[in-house]
């Protein structure tokens, strides 16, 4: 087993519940495994504050943020103080309903040491299901056989990992997302924290993506397994009949996906954009009273997307939803 301290980074929102059970299952593992854990509380109001005060371990700390800064905010605040206060070797990023599953720990650290620069977990459901939205990709503009396998009409599993690759050996990927990423820290010292101001959506894979742009190695670890919570997920709040809601997170879902489409296509950008933009549009028709409201963001979005402008006030963006 190679030796490094290993710190934890959380970033909980009002989901209490949750976040007991993740913190639970971090802190059992030994002092070897998990050095420390670092919590990013982002302005909870349903007791979350109140109940990590109570908490003695000396192996946590807490952030508590006077605003909601999104998970990008959470994750760049989180990971600039894990590493500044207690310099680890690696940190493990996760949102308060991703955990590691037994023996995940364990498993990262019997890894080599220089084999990757990251690593992504598989993630799972707690039913044993391999979590969609956890499943790291390859860039298709940047492989050949990806490429192909998208351009023939192979959508997301164009370019995602094939379920079989979830039983083989490590391999590399481009891009993954902040339910059990480990990164190390000459991995940070190369391409720095996430950008705070992308706010919520896409954070994670244009880091990701950004990290593998920058000669960085991410490996895709099935031995490291992690659990995603969202079988209690009701749909509250997100992509309900095709949209968005609360309205304000049509701004930031599509501004991120198209600063992200750009990294990832490069010259082949324009093309793509000819492509999306319609589809984009064309979601209009979810949106009911809110259409307008919803192209106002819409076009506020692909114009800052395409500007790489990100230093949008929250408060501009609910302004611009109209409910504000």
């Amino acid at each position: 087993m190679t030796s490094r301290k290993l710190v934890a980074v959380v970033v909980t929102y009002n989901r209490l519940d949750k976040l007991q059970v993740t913190l639970a299952r971090l802190l059992a593992s030994s002092a070897t495994e998990l050095a420390q854990v670092v919590v990013v509380d982002n302005a909870s109001t349903d007791g979350t504050g109140d109940w990590l005060a109570t908490q003695q371990d000396p192996r946590m700390t807490v952030l508590s943020s006077k605003v909601n800064s999104g998970g990008a905010g959470g994750f760049a605040w989180g990971m600039r103080h894990a590493m500044e206060r207690f310099a680890p070797d690696w940190l493990v990023v996760m949102d308060d309903d991703g955990r590691p599953e037994p023996g995940a720990l364990a498993a990262f650290h019997a890894l080599a040491d220089d084999k990757w620069d990251a690593i992504a977990a598989a993630v799972y459901f707690p039913s044993g299901e391999i979590c969609e939205m956890n499943r790291p990709s390859r860039n298709p503009f940047w492989r050949l056989p990806e490429f192909c396998r998208t351009l023939l009409g192979g959508g997301r599993g164009g370019f995602h990992l094939d379920p079989a690759e979830y039983r083989g050996a490590g391999t590399a990927i481009d891009v993954t997302s902040f339910v059990g990423f480990f990164i190390s820290a000459r991995a940070i010292q190369r391409i720095g924290y996430p950008d705070p101001s992308l706010f919520i959506y896409g954070d994670d894979g244009i880091y990701t993506l950004q990290l593998t742009a920058a000669g960085g190695r991410i490996g895709f670890e099935p031995g490291v397994r992690f659990e995603h919570d969202l079988t209690s997920f009701s749909g509250a709040g997100e992509v309900q009949r095709g949209r968005l809601d609360p309205l304000w997170k049509v701004y930031y879902y599509h501004r991120n996906l198209l600063i992200l489409y750009r990294l990832a296509a490069g010259l082949w950008f324009w093309p793509v954009l000819l492509v999306i933009l319609p589809r984009w549009l064309m979601k209009a028709r979810h949106y009911g009273q809110d259409r307008r409201a919803f192209l106002r963001l819409l076009w506020h979005a692909v114009v800052d997307g395409l500007r790489g402008r990100t230093q949008v006030g929250f408060d501009q963006v609910k302004h611009w939803s109209g409910k504000g």
